[in-house]
Order: structure tokens, then C-alpha cells, then sequence
């Protein structure tokens, strides 16, 4: 299966937090209960009964299902440390940008009677503040994996194939078969 560029978004975030996420169970369970101000909005975010959510706080559950351990863990990482999420999402759409490493399909088509046909490529490209603005934005409004891409691909033709539209102009860029793609801040 192929990398999500979302999911890949929020891994570059997770990698500004300056401590861990709470390791066991327990601890995140109730990490959990007091950022949803309540045993049963947890239980119906991790789709568990309010029941479940007790045992575990009380340390009497200690080890989830692992798809169950999933979800805790996902749940933990989205709320952890928002400051410092905050602070490095700003850093990256106001002045560091980001930068985007990827294997994926890109054909091209310029000038009439030039084409290039769609070839796998290994691109690591670093993309302006604009770009991170606009992913980490798209992503904060629910934007589908396909929009998150038509993004990147946006961004990887301006800087990558058009050098910062020095050349190509015009180029449009096809960004398909995406067999990996990391974002690093």
C-alpha cells in the first residue's frame, strides 16, 4: 500500500514534540479521559463502550487489542502537544518550508508536439512556505488524500520541473502511483 500524504503530514509534525506521548495504556487512556473532558466522549472516539475506558484508567485492562492500541495511540498523537505543533507548522508555511521526498509516477506534457511519457521518478525536493501553508491548511480542513496530492504536485512542478518557473513554462505536471512519500520539516 501506498504511503498517505496526510498521514505523512502529521508524522513530520509529530516529530517536533519535545517528549514522548504517554507509553502505557493506562496513562494514555487517561491522558485521553482529561482531554475529552470525560470517560464517555472517549469511549465513543475510540468507539469502545464507557465501561472499557473506566477498567483501563483503573488499571484494571492493561493490554488493548492491537487495533484498539492503533486508535489510543493515533487519538494520543492528534492531541499531544499542540503548542509545539502549532509553533512547527507555522515555522514551516512562514519561513522554512518543507521538504518532500517521494517515488511516484510523473509524466509531463509542454509545447504542442513535445510529450514525456508518465515514468516513475525519485524526487527529493524542498517546497517554499506557500506550499507547506497550503498542505498543512487543505489537511486541517479534511482535504482527500487526491487534493493533498494535486497540491504536492503543484509544488513539485514549480520548484523541481520549472526550477522556480526559470524554464518549462507551462509544463503541467501529472503526479500518479504514489509508491512512497515522506514530508520532513
Amino acid at each position: 500500500m501506498a504511503d498517505s500524504l496526510g498521514d505523512s503530514l502529521d508524522r513530520a509534525l509529530e516529530g517536533a514534540f519535545t517528549r514522548r506521548i504517554p507509553q502505557s495504556a493506562q496513562a494514555q487512556m487517561k491522558y485521553l479521559v482529561k482531554q475529552l473532558k470525560g470517560t464517555k466522549a472517549t469511549a465513543q472516539a475510540l468507539g469502545i463502550s464507557q465501561r472499557t475506558v473506566e477498567r483501563y484508567v483503573a488499571g484494571k485492562l492493561k493490554r488493548p487489542r492491537q487495533d484498539l492500541r492503533g486508535r489510543i495511540e493515533r487519538e494520543v498523537k492528534k492531541r499531544w502537544q499542540p503548542q509545539v505543533r502549532a509553533k512547527a507548522r507555522k515555522k514551516a508555511a512562514s519561513t522554512d518550508g518543507l521538504v518532500v521526498s517521494t517515488r511516484a509516477r510523473f509524466g509531463f506534457t509542454a509545447a504542442p508536439g513535445t510529450t514525456d511519457d508518465a515514468r516513475i521518478r525519485d524526487i527529493t525536493q524542498a517546497l517554499p512556505p506557500e506550499y507547506a501553508d497550503r498542505l498543512f491548511t487543505a489537511r486541517e480542513r479534511g482535504a482527500t488524500e487526491q487534493q493533498l496530492q494535486q497540491i504536492a504536485a503543484d509544488g513539485l512542478a514549480q520548484m523541481y520541473f520549472r526550477a522556480n518557473n526559470s524554464r518549462a513554462h507551462g509544463l503541467g505536471v501529472e503526479f500518479t502511483d504514489v509508491e512512497h512519500i515522506e514530508i520532513q520539516l
